[in-house]
């Protein structure tokens, strides 16, 4: 019997060296590593299937020869980007016009372009990303999700929120006669019992988290306004929150902004015309600004303003004064462009503005990383550290010096697969 027990132990031991020895082994060796937080120089990270196993001096790694070796001369490693704010079921508004696509595109279109920005985004760096409303093409962002999620078509990990939820009356398209019905770019809801019913239908249908739109224009060519009652904002977060969600808002507007805060949102998306009050208030209750700056810049530019030859228009002066009063109150920034509005791609664009506009460059690479993950409620990722999930990427040069780096992505990991090396 001891004699059989023996036998028996012996080939389970060598089944499980078998077993781990077959392990995709990857050891990424670039000049520098940014973890998430901190730059380091001479550190490599250790990826075995999809998990970071290793962060730091190479001395440090037991049976270091033993990896495949993945040598990253003149980049940095960092983790993958996550982007907070995006729509990949638009495209640019110079190419078409936000209405045009609601109205002429189908949604079967709106998914096949859906795909390509997709994939876009993985090969600049961006490994997770979440979608802030489909924009009038129903729950194709939940199955965009599914597809990646599959393995049908590349992306980044996603985080969807459906079609979004407005005020009646308070989103477009618009400028039809009452006769005429159109698709809208959200789901319309008046009152305390059609806002819960909404947020359960859209839980239901997949969405992981819930975006509000606490303020826009009433009538064409008038300042936004805000639009749900605080009841009602209350009302959506409480049933957001009850099912394991959450709520961000839309908000340029100090009072939309105050009433999506008081109410429980956690992330305040634009917020053009926060006030050093409404920040204040803000960094009470922990909630964090995604200013989307790449939006606004660009959206400036399809109007006709010349960047670097005009003045600045006053949409963004105000943008740069809300966005320095936001920095000065100690709030929490996520990074998110509100990509779509301008290419998938080219994200970058964001953290480009950020430090023009007055932040570090190191505490943009830890908004597109770590502080995303915390937000977000990202558990293993935004980091490089034992046991998170092995999305990483390299850029040339050092993006702590010069942000323009971001533009430079040479090398892209997600889920431990290498989707880029160059």
């Amino acid at each position: 019997m001891n004699k059989f027990l023996s036998i028996r132990t012996y080939l389970l031991l060598l089944l499980f060296w078998m077993t781990t020895s077959i392990q995709a082994q990857t050891l990424l060796v670039p000049d520098r590593v940014f973890d998430g937080e901190e730059m380091h120089s001479d550190w490599v990270v250790a990826v075995v299937e999809n998990k970071i196993v290793y962060s730091g001096p190479e001395n440090g790694l037991k049976r270091a020869n033993s990896y495949t070796r993945v040598n990253l001369d003149g980049t940095t490693l960092m983790p993958g980007i996550i982007e907070g704010h995006s729509h990949l079921l638009l495209h640019p508004y110079n190419e078409t016009e936000w209405n045009d696509q609601v109205l002429k595109e189908s949604p079967t279109e709106r998914a096949v372009r859906g795909v390509v920005h997709a994939k876009n985004s993985l090969m600049a760096g961006i490994t997770t990303m979440r979608d802030l409303g489909s924009e009038g093409a129903g729950y194709t962002d939940v199955y965009l999700k599914k597809t990646i999620d599959d393995g049908i078509i590349p992306g980044p990990r996603l985080l969807v929120a459906g079609p979004a939820i407005v005020a009646t009356g308070a989103y477009g398209p618009k400028g039809f006669h009452d006769g005429v019905t159109v698709p809208l770019g959200a789901v319309p809801v008046s009152g305390r019992d059609e806002a819960i019913k909404e947020v359960r239908t859209q839980m239901g249908n997949g969405a992981n988290l819930i975006k509000i739109y606490a303020d826009y224009r009433w009538g064409k060519g008038e300042p936004s306004q805000p639009t749900f009652l605080q009841e009602e904002i209350d009302a959506m977060v409480a049933t957001a929150t009850t099912a394991g969600r959450y709520v961000v808002a839309h908000a340029g507007t100090a009072e939309g902004m105050r009433r999506a805060i008081k109410g429980g949102v956690e992330t305040i998306e634009h917020g053009d015309g926060g006030t050093s009050e409404i920040f204040a208030l803000m960094k009470e209750k922990n909630v964090a600004l995604c200013p989307t700056l790449a939006a606004s810049d660009a959206t400036e530019q399809y109007k006709g303003w010349k960047k670097g030859t005009e003045p600045d228009t006053d949409r963004i002066i105000q943008k740069k004064k809300s966005f320095r009063l936001a920095l000065e109150s100690g709030v929490e920034i996520v990074f998110g462009g509100d990509v779509g509005v301008f290419p998938h791609g080219e994200n970058y664009r964001e953290m480009e503005l950020m430090v023009e506009y007055g932040m570090k460059p190191i505490k943009v690479l830890q908004a597109a990383t770590s502080v995303n993950a915390r937000v977000l409620h990202l558990e293993g990722l935004g980091t490089l550290q034992n046991g998170f999930l092995a999305d990483i990427i390299a850029v040339e040069g050092d993006p702590s010096q010069n942000i323009k780096q971001m533009e430079k992505v040479r090398f892209v990991m997600k889920d431990g697969v290498i989707y880029k090396n160059e």
